[in-house]
């Protein structure tokens, strides 16, 4: 079957361009309803039973679709189903941190091939790319999967990124900017390249905490605070294309100097680097706290799991750093519900891990600084699935693109 990457080498007229654009939404039918019968397919995408029938043939032929087996009774005989092809379609997502990137291979059930697998990088190494290839390609030797059957390739990544080309504006190098044009270069695939915040917002909302709301904030809090939205039931990203750094929303008017070369930036109070930072003057300096005792003299082995556990054993220091970094989040917070006003806010990230212990100080703050009339009814929760929801959202992305109407 003719899709995405190859249509515009290729001239669709008449009858071909009709069944083409039908073919592809069947598979947009089944990729988001599991199994249909001939006769709803039909119904859905106005064409006759017989029709139907013939289209999904086609489609079974070129080993898009099977049969799934017999569907409940409606009045008549039970009907035949059908569904994706479990090993016919296969997109590649890849989500990026600060140093760290991880990628998987996901099929038209939105299951792993494999494992994730996590490598060290960043949005600025020049041989980004590379490693992704390399690393996909080692994914798809190991489990014998066709590398035809793979038709897209998407990336969340930090930074200002420009969705419709596929451009990060943030990578210091002006040559690697254009990661979609790398992209398809390596591996000549449909590419889709977005921001991270917003892909772990679109992954929320479509399989995760934010299901079912029509307006929510979700927090991709690590080094950087990034803010993905959902409004009126669409991820939203603004006028172009740059909505959601919330890591450099002004917060202190003389404060630290931030990666942005701005001073005060909310990430120079409320980081996963602030927090570490803080945790490693204060063991220098001798504070009473677990932290002390298990890294005097090794600062620098720190972590910010080392923090949660030691708040989580009662530790005063650890509770009562992650309470202030928590009630700078949570004042930002308050501007953002009276701004947007949404039914619910998600914390992902690494920091979010702390569970009680930012989530208290964030509603208090929140209870503080914002119109009880407009925050009353604002669920605040933790993902359970932030680790994922970032490459649940890039697949779900990819899939939209690849089976949607080109031809509106």
């Amino acid at each position: 079957m003719i899709l995405i990457q190859d249509i515009e080498h290729v001239e669709l007229t008449g009858n071909i361009l009709k069944n083409y654009r039908r073919k592809k939404r069947i598979l947009n039918l089944l990729y988001h309803n599991d199994t249909l019968s001939a006769t709803e397919i039909g119904k859905k995408i106005g064409v006759s039973v017989p029709t139907s029938i013939s289209l999904l043939k086609e489609l079974s032929d070129e080993a898009l679709v099977e049969t799934r087996g017999i569907g409940p009774s409606k009045g008549g005989r039970r009907p035949t189903v059908f569904g994706l092809k479990g090993d016919s379609i296969f997109v590649v997502s890849c989500e990026l941190g600060r140093y760290t990137g991880k990628v998987g291979v996901y099929d038209g059930y939105n299951q792993l091939a494999a494992p994730v697998v996590k490598f060290r990088t960043d949005i600025d190494d020049e041989e980004l790319i590379e490693k992704i290839y390399n690393e996909v390609a080692a994914i798809v030797r190991e489990k014998r999967i066709n590398p035809k059957s793979i038709y897209g390739v998407g990336i969340a990544m930090p930074g200002l990124v420009d969705e419709t080309e596929g451009i990060n504006h943030t990578i210091k190098a002006e040559k690697l900017q254009n990661v979609a044009r790398r992209m398809r270069t390596k591996f000549k695939k449909l590419v889709y390249v977005n921001n991270d915040a917003r892909m772990q917002a679109y992954g929320e909302f479509i399989f995760g905490a934010a299901k079912g709301h029509q307006n929510a904030i979700v927090v991709n809090w690590n080094w950087g605070l990034g803010l993905g939205m959902i409004l009126d039931g669409k991820l939203y990203s603004g006028a172009t294309g740059f909505a959601g750094e919330f890591s450099h929303v002004k917060f202190e008017d003389d404060g630290d100097l931030c990666i942005c070369g701005k001073r005060g930036c909310l990430e120079t109070v409320s980081s996963v680097y602030v927090l570490i930072r803080r945790a490693q003057e204060a063991i220098k300096k001798g504070t009473v706290s677990q932290l002390t005792v298990n890294f005097k003299g090794r600062e620098d082995e720190i972590t910010v799991e080392d923090i949660i556990q030691a708040a989580r054993m009662g530790d005063e220091f650890s509770i009562n750093l992650f309470g202030s970094v928590g009630s700078a989040v949570g004042k930002a917070l308050a501007n953002a519900i009276q701004l947007l006003n949404p039914d619910i806010i998600i914390l992902g990230g690494i920091v979010s891990g702390a569970k009680q212990y930012v989530l208290n100080p964030i509603q208090q703050s929140i209870d503080t600084h914002c119109l009880e009339k407009i925050s009353g009814d604002v669920q605040l929760v933790i993902s359970e699935n932030w680790e994922q929801s970032g490459l649940m959202g890039t697949t779900a992305m990819l899939f939209q693109k690849l089976f949607s109407n080109m031809y509106n």
